[in-house]
């Protein structure tokens, strides 16, 4: 028994030889829902900068989450095949992106812009690192449609699926897992704790618990994931999402650690 997968184009607006994905719309809804969450954050509860920089500030993040997320799939995932095809790392529309290498373009984006502005850095991690859940569901929704990241083998799970690309057996459907830990959950542990001034007082410790949150949504996602095929298990049981998530509980721990000096 499975449960029948919702085959939905992955193209959701063709006209002529344009044709627009979800998987594009993902990618808007995460940053423009996001930039309008920050500006209510920002002025409200979590203020790190002006409106108008703020407004700026959204493009360098952009710019993060999309040469860092390439640039991490590239150096991450593949980098052997890369090296061998050098211009086919920039064919961004053949898909590979890294949540990974998106964070630590952000990261390098949020660095930049508050020395150059001369904002508290913290504060803009604390800010940003609420609204990044949204992206990530959207992000995972957009998984599920392309019918792509499916789960492991789940016979026995009556919500498991059968995927188009995933073979004839049902599967765990991993992508709404992974939606509903990083996007959902995290987002609302975010939400309850930016809501109380004691939290917001000490600088860093929202985005420690991002951090960490994520780490730990990511690593029990990845138990029901099937492993990338050209990487499969790389020690032991972990994968490579594991592996990269786990520097990330680390310094998310010690953010919420050292945050209560910097209050």
């Amino acid at each position: 028994m499975a449960l029948a997968y919702p085959a939905i184009d992955p193209i959701a607006i063709e006209i002529g030889p344009v044709a627009i994905r979800w998987y594009a719309l993902a990618y808007i809804a995460g940053i423009v829902g996001g930039w309008k969450y920050a500006a209510t954050l920002n002025d409200t509860r979590l203020r790190a900068m002006s409106r108008e920089a703020l407004d700026d500030f959204v493009v360098w993040v952009t710019m993060g989450i999309i040469l860092g997320g390439r640039l991490g799939y590239v150096l991450f995932y593949k980098p052997s095949y890369y090296l061998a095809e050098p211009l086919e790392a920039l064919m961004l529309w053949r898909g590979g992106m890294s949540f990974h290498g998106g964070m630590l373009g952000v990261i390098i984006a949020i660095v930049a812009f508050a020395r150059r502005n001369s904002l508290d850095l913290f504060r803009v991690g604390d800010l940003v690192t609420c609204v990044v859940p949204i992206g990530l569901f959207f992000g995972r929704v957009a998984n599920f449609i392309n019918g792509e990241l499916f789960g492991r083998v789940a016979p026995d799970v009556p919500w498991a699926m059968i995927f188009p690309h995933g073979g004839p057996l049902p599967r765990h459907p991993s992508q709404i897992y992974q939606a509903s830990l990083e996007g959902l959950a995290l987002f609302a542990v975010l939400f309850v704790l930016s809501r109380r001034p004691q939290v917001c007082a000490r600088r860093g410790m929202l985005a420690g618990i991002f951090l960490a949150g994520y780490g730990v949504a990511r690593c029990t996602g990845e138990i029901f994931r099937e492993p990338d095929a050209f990487l499969g298990f790389l020690w032991g049981p972990l994968t490579m999402g594991m592996l990269l998530s786990l520097p990330m509980i680390a310094a998310g721990i010690w953010l919420v650690v050292s945050s209560k000096a910097r209050t």
